[in-house]
């Protein structure tokens, strides 16, 4: 395998595209806000004088069921603005008042809920964009979208702010009034003007619609699709307040393995301090990440660990900036925020390690550059043999063209302190790297080329981390190409690493088809992908490679239809038990299995108020077999509760000496929303591959924007025997002030 020769051959590909190609798209639509003295009352009723002579951006194009037609409800934004606040106006047509909305709590589920949202590209690098929504009832929503929404992973909907919004309902049609202070935004001083997104979820008609015409292929919220809002008189400073979030929080915890009982009360906080028109200083100290919300579980029949998403709001803002270097797959990335708070003890379990405090300056330097640093550090936790550690990142990163940009970083670890319990080896570990992100104005075409080196005590020759990817959209065609190489000296300890020594290549291809009568079925699509894996200090051994193809129907009425066929070979590198049964006869290391699977999976329409997704697996399964099963059931009293339960089963059937399982996960959910600031949700999760069964309950006061008082129960079961594990009753409080 010449791996030197591919990269270059790819690099080569990209160089001549990027200096060869130029793609425009159409002259873009503009919008205009009109500058204004007088009162807006917020109250959802678009009777102001400013709402009758305004700019309006109408004519919406739809995106679903097809994307080159007039949307047949239309939707009519007008945006005006005063020396402190931004207000936009919205007239969004109906066919009556049946609307999809979930429940009464912020932060909805957009593809959910009956809504308009609108993307602020306030820099115009067409990859960063403050984003706001609001349902026919008023439930408002903010996120924060990076990496130009190439991805569902690019919007952060953990972000908050400060706005307001109110909305009011007709016969025919909802208004929708939003009052956005410029103090929750970021922007450049003097600018004249934005890029702007709109976009709707019409759920009850089964429409998506979007101002700017945009490709079915691509994500609804892409920013390579935007249009232009002028100003009429230059904005003015961002002029973002000094932000305080202290919090108090007491608790008491018994764990019955040790039968120990903890009694917990801590103060804290945060700060966010403004650093000119785009940067954030954020600091913590002693900060709470209790459990006042619980991590999804899910059933695990891979060797290699999970990526779980951070929900902390300290690394939330500007979170692109330090945690896309790497790869596009996992395979290796160098800033993981989760990381961080957590540690091995001396029975290598994860346990939570004290935060004492740290600080996070990031955002835009100016149009073209951006720069993050963070610094935070951890207690030293000597029973456990936890060292105290300094925790270190810097990103700069530089825009190139239209929506490209090259950045660079170091990542640092650095144990502090004499401990006769400390390794050599482990006092620091750094990671050095540099990355390229290719997106062409109509993203068309996206890569991603880096090259990463770790450093540890007495470890610095190779320890390589590198990626070449290129993916082609468009026409109703997505073709993509990979090659990865991981080290295996290549170290990462605040990073996300599931495995070393391996050289990946993949393909992709993807191809959406419409029916000449769309009477029923909306869009055929067929996708193939190839990986495959090699062992590079094993004379590039083959060890993984698998073949997955998948057909779906998408229907009008939102249902989707899908099956497909996976092969797979797999080399085990070490011992492995994919039932996870303690004590039970690994399947053996050196050995090669190939085996298959079918799926095929349903999801019904989000309009009804009764939902539900199924799907089956059967096939081989190393050197047995397996067969899966999964339902997921959800009704809705709208829009004051909603009741779901999801049920997964997986079936391993593997000959003598090796075990069989049932593996069994069970997720019942209450969410009441009593009004817009009372909310009470209760999460059940049954796992017998965990042996746990685990209670999350709370209930959550927002008594003032952003600020809220939580009481949280949480109790954890063993599944075996049904005997207690770990409880604990939290109750906190937390309040956002700004000066």
């Amino acid at each position: 395998m010449k791996y030197p020769t591919l990269l270059k051959s790819i690099y080569l590909v990209i160089i001549l595209m990027q200096a060869s190609a130029i793609i425009a798209q159409d002259i873009p639509k503009s919008l205009t806000a009109r500058f204004i003295t007088e009162e807006i009352k917020l109250d959802g009723v678009l009777d102001e004088a400013i709402w009758q002579s305004a700019d309006i951006a109408s004519e919406f194009w739809q995106y679903f069921p097809t994307d080159s037609t007039q949307a047949q409800y239309q939707t009519k934004v007008s945006i005006a603005y005063n020396e402190t606040t931004l207000y936009v106006g919205i007239w969004a047509e109906t066919s009556g008042e049946d609307y999809v909305v979930s429940s009464l709590r912020r932060d909805y589920r957009g593809g959910r809920n009956d809504n308009v949202s609108i993307l602020f590209d306030t820099f115009n690098d067409g990859t960063n964009a403050f984003g706001f929504g609001m349902t026919p009832y008023g439930v408002r929503r903010e996120f924060l979208v990076s990496t130009g929404g190439a991805s569902r992973s690019s919007f952060n909907m953990t972000w908050d702010v400060k706005w307001q919004g109110e909305s009011k309902i007709y016969d025919d049609h909802y208004t929708i009034e939003m009052a956005i202070p410029f103090t929750s935004l970021k922007f450049k001083e003097g600018a004249t003007s934005w890029q702007i997104r709109p976009y709707r979820f019409n759920i009850q008609s089964n429409e998506f619609s979007s101002w700017i015409r945009t490709p079915q292929s691509q994500l609804l919220g892409s920013l390579a699709f935007v249009g232009q809002l002028n100003f009429e008189k230059p904005l003015g400073k961002s002029r973002t307040p000094l932000a305080f979030i202290p919090y108090v929080n007491t608790a008491v915890q018994k764990d019955f393995e040790i039968d120990k009982t903890d009694r917990n009360f801590s103060v804290g906080g945060d700060a966010k301090i403004a650093i000119g028109n785009g940067m954030n200083l954020d600091l913590t100290a002693n900060p709470d990440f209790s459990n006042v919300e619980v991590d999804a579980i899910f059933t695990n029949l891979t060797r290699f660990e999970l990526r779980l998403p951070e929900r902390r709001q300290f690394f939330i803002d500007n979170s692109d900036l330090f945690a896309s270097f790497g790869n596009f797959f996992n395979e290796a990335r160098p800033f993981f925020s989760r990381r961080i708070g957590l540690a091995r003890d001396t029975a290598d379990n994860l346990i939570q390690n004290r935060i004492i405090g740290g600080a996070r300056l990031s955002g835009k330097l100016n149009e073209d550059w951006r720069l993050g640093v963070l610094n935070i550090q951890t207690g030293r936790d000597t029973i456990n043999e936890i060292p105290s550690n300094n925790n270190m990142m810097f990103a700069l990163q530089r825009k190139i063209a239209q929506r490209s940009n090259i950045g660079v970083f170091m990542v640092n670890r650095e144990a502090f302190g004499n401990s006769d319990f400390l390794e050599t080896s482990e006092k620091y570990n750094r990671v050095i790297g540099a990355d390229y992100n290719l997106a062409t104005a109509d993203n068309a075409w996206t890569g991603r080329f880096y090259l990463h080196k770790s450093l540890q005590p007495d470890d610095t020759k190779g320890n390589f981390s590198s990626q070449s990817t290129l993916t082609y959209n468009a026409n109703n065609n997505v073709f993509a190409i990979e090659a990865t190489y991981v080290d295996t000296e290549f170290q990462a300890d605040l990073g996300f690493v599931p495995r070393t020594d391996i050289f990946k290549a993949g393909a992709f291809a993807q191809r959406f088809f419409s029916p000449k009568r769309k009477n029923i079925i909306n869009r055929y699509q067929g996708e193939i992908l190839y990986i495959m894996y090699w062992k590079p200090t094993d004379n590039f051994k083959m060890t993984d490679y698998f073949i997955n193809t998948e057909w779906r129907l998408d229907f009008k009425n939102q249902t989707q239809l899908r099956s497909g066929f996976t092969h797979d070979y797999v080399l085990l590198t070490d011992d492995f038990d994919p039932t996870g049964t303690d004590g039970a006869t690994p399947l053996p290391s050196g050995t090669g299995y190939f085996f298959n699977t079918l799926r095929l999976g349903y999801r019904s329409s989000p309009a009804k108020a009764f939902t539900y997704e199924a799907n089956t697996t059967i096939g081989s399964f190393y050197n047995g077999n397996r067969y899966g099963a999964g339902v997921e059931l959800a009704y809705r009293v709208q829009p004051w509760a909603q009741f779901s339960l999801a049920m997964n089963y997986d079936g391993i059937r593997l000959p003598d000496p090796h075990p069989d399982a049932d593996l069994w996960l069970l997720t019942p959910r209450v969410d009441i929303t009593f009004t817009k600031s009372i909310f009470w949700s209760t999460l059940i999760q049954y796992s017998n591959q965990r042996d746990n069964l685990g209670i999350n309950s709370r209930l959550q006061w927002r008594f003032a924007p952003l600020s809220d008082l939580f009481l949280v129960y949480n109790d954890n079961y063993f599944t075996q025997d049904f005997g207690p594990r770990f409880r604990s009753v939290n109750l906190k409080l937390s309040y956002w002030l700004n000066i």
